[in-house]
């Protein structure tokens, strides 16, 4: 893979807006949509790639992650520790969920007034509810994020997770609004195999 910076077309150096605004330009510029009925659309989806790649290489050499191998996602329920918004109360609320302090991390995001329910608050409120296990009210929030901001590679990478896991273990997501378990798939030893492969055994409390 090239250098991502290069990819991208900025400096080491420029900073994380910079490189988000950068993304964003050639996102637009290349994205598939644009040359679905052109002979070049097969171009414009590898350039869509290649860019996306490069994105996501930068984020995670940025979020102290290490280097990684090209493609593929290493979401694990937990978010990165800094804001992509910048905003100081969501840098607040990964940390505690980060550090599973999710009833504080849920206070705060139900405290926030409407008019700043983002698309990172819906990112974050689906980390919350995927580490209680509420996974297809995560999902649906995880949905919301991506709909409202559709380059962020966060948000698509937990989104895709928790897609492919409902199509793995076959579905049964209990929501928030379930009253105990209630479900089959709780009960299963694919759901506890579910849970000690992302959370430690400990995602879903009846299991």
């Amino acid at each position: 893979m090239r250098n991502p910076y290069e990819v991208l077309g900025v400096s080491p150096d420029a900073s994380d807006e910079e490189v988000k605004r950068a993304y964003r330009d050639l996102a637009r510029k290349y994205h598939p949509d644009k040359y679905r009925d052109s002979d070049l659309a097969d171009l414009a989806s590898e350039k869509m790639k290649e860019i996306n790649a490069a994105y996501e290489e930068v984020q995670k050499m940025r979020s102290g992650r290490g280097k990684s191998t090209s493609g593929g996602s290493s979401y694990n329920g937990n978010p990165n520790a800094n804001s992509s918004s910048g905003n100081a109360t969501f840098t607040q609320i990964r940390n505690l969920i980060n550090q599973n302090e999710i009833a504080e991390a849920d206070r705060l995001l139900r405290a926030m007034d409407v008019t700043q329910q983002n698309a990172e608050w819906h990112f974050l409120m689906g980390c919350v509810l995927y580490k209680r296990g509420y996974f297809l009210d995560a999902q649906k929030m995880f949905d919301r994020a991506c709909g409202m901001d559709p380059y962020n590679t966060e948000y698509r990478a937990a989104r895709d997770r928790l897609h492919e896991q409902a199509s793995t273990y076959g579905g049964g997501y209990r929501t928030s609004s379930s009253s105990g378990c209630g479900c089959d798939f709780c009960t299963s030893l694919i759901c506890a195999d579910c849970c000690c492969e992302c959370m430690g055994g400990d995602l879903v409390p009846c299991c």
